[in-house]
Parts: C-alpha cells; structure tokens; sequence
C-alpha cells in the first residue's frame, strides 16, 4: 500500500518543524553534542508517532495543526532518544538505523550516549514552552513521563531485554513487552492529540483505546518485516530477531497466525475511528496503511 498523501506532507511539515526547533536550540550546546543530535532527529523516518498526534488533535476537533506541534516534535525528540540508545552495543548492538550508520557508529558510544541523554530533556522542555493553558502542559508532561518511563517505554525495554535470557511461550508475555516498549508512546501519541484539542471524556477514550491497538499493530507488523524484509528496504538490519534466537510475534505464533493478529488489531483500531466520526478518516487511512507498510 502506498502511503497516503497527507503522510508524506505531514511529514516534511514535521521536519521542517524539527530543524527549525534544533537552530533555535543550538545556542550554548558542544557543536559535536548538537551535531550528533541533529544527526539522529533528522535522519528521515516515516514520523508516524507525531502524525498520529496532529491527526488525532484534528479528529478531536483542533485546528490549526501547528498549534500542537510542540507536543508532535518533543514527541519525536523523545522517539529518536530511544532509538539512539535501543541501538548502542549494550542493548541491540545495531549498525544501521534509517538507512544510515547509528549514532555510535557515526560518532561513538559516549557521544551518542548524550545526545539521547539532551534529546530526552529537550522533549520535556518543548512541552513546557508550549502555548497551552498549564493543566494541558501539566497533563503532557506527566503523561509522557509516565509513557516513556520504567512504567512504560522504558520498562518495556527491559523486559525485552530479560525475555532474551530466558523462553518466551506465551503470547500474553510479548503483548506486556511490547505494551510498553512500543505502545505506551503510540497511545500517548493519540491521547495528547486529544488533550490539546480540548477532547472531551468520550472522546478521549475512543482515541486511547485507537493508540492501544496502533501500539500492538505496529510491533506486529515490525516483526513480520523483520521476518520477510531485506536491509535495503527496511534501512535497518534484518533478520536480527532470528539469528538471535529473540521471541517476536513470529518466532511464538508464526507469520500467518502473526498477520491474522495484525488484521484483528487493525479493525480494532478502525472501529475506534468509527466512534469518533467522520473527522477520523485519517485515522482510519493510517491504521490501513501502518497494517500494508512494507518498511
């Protein structure tokens, strides 16, 4: 499946947003501290857990999109944070991200070590010079602390890290890994959206439980292209997960049982577009296509 157009647009906006946000924030920093999280943050990537947010604000009801544009860019600065460091040789030991050689390996381990470390708290501090009311900055931060922290992200880092040393059986297992160490930023993604737009109650939970369902997906069908892809198409290394032996929806269920599970949670995550209405169709345009990616 094709990406749809408003992703690409949405996007190059998110880029344009990141570079801008860096120049404005270079003042003071180690050029080499700078360039290594400049690197990082705009080393390309399909920006999908910022999208979600500015898509999720939309169907909420929020206009323009660049009014919650802070929270989409802090929030890519937190994503990218944690793929510097998911990639350092303590953790996957990867050589590629993005089709480019990791921050490590561009720099070093040290080097990239901080620029996650900065990446990290810029993330917070874009949240708070946001032009929200303070209870919506309040409710950011705390929820993105609590999404990317030991009771989510990363929390689930270290349980992927323990399933590692010992035989994952059961599915129940790789859906707590993986609720946190992917989907707790997804949802927040989608709740944020929400909070800024002014969501009601309602509507609020119709887009947690669409972010729940998005979180899973996504890691599903990582797995299933990490099964079936090359390196050159997915611009990181391949096949990792089986030569290590790592338990993944594939390794425990088997690619067709895998892609059935991803089809369940796509039509979760529709059905939750439906209870909020027309305003979601981009919702719904991007749980097809998050399920049809092919990198």
């Amino acid at each position: 499946m094709n990406a749809p157009p408003f992703l690409k647009h949405h996007a190059q906006h998110v880029d344009a947003q990141l570079d801008g946000m860096l120049r404005r924030h270079r003042a003071g920093m180690p050029d080499r501290l700078w360039q290594a999280m400049r690197y990082s943050l705009l080393a390309g990537g399909k920006r999908i857990r910022p999208i979600l947010l500015l898509e999720t604000f939309r169907a909420c009801g929020g206009d323009p999109l660049d009014h919650a544009m802070p929270a989409a860019i802090s929030l890519e600065c937190i994503h990218t944070y944690s793929l510097i460091q998911d990639d350092l040789p303590c953790m996957d030991d990867d050589e590629l991200r993005r089709g480019q050689p990791t921050c490590h390996r561009r720099f070093d381990e040290a080097t990239a070590l901080l620029a996650s470390d900065a990446l990290l708290t810029l993330g917070l501090q874009l949240l708070t010079e946001a032009d929200w009311p303070a209870e919506v900055r309040l409710q950011l931060c705390q929820r993105l602390c609590l999404a990317a922290g030991g009771q989510g992200m990363v929390g689930g880092q270290l349980l992927d890290m323990e399933a590692n040393a010992r035989n994952i059986t059961n599915e129940c297992e790789i859906e707590r890994i993986h609720i946190h160490k992917t989907g707790a930023l997804i949802r927040y993604a989608c709740e944020a959206g929400a909070w800024i737009a002014g969501a009601t109650p309602t509507q609020r939970a119709h887009c947690i439980r669409y972010g729940q369902a998005i979180g899973l997906l996504f890691q599903v069908v990582d797995d299933i292209l990490d099964a079936t892809q090359s390196s050159a198409t997915l611009g990181k290394s391949a096949g990792k997960d089986a030569a290590q032996d790592k338990a993944t929806y594939v390794s425990l269920l088997g690619l067709r049982a895998a892609r059935e599970l991803a089809d369940e949670l796509c039509a979760k995550a529709q059905n939750a577009c439906a209870q909020l209405g027309a305003e979601a169709d981009r919702m719904l345009q991007l749980a097809r296509y998050i399920r049809q990616r092919d990198h």
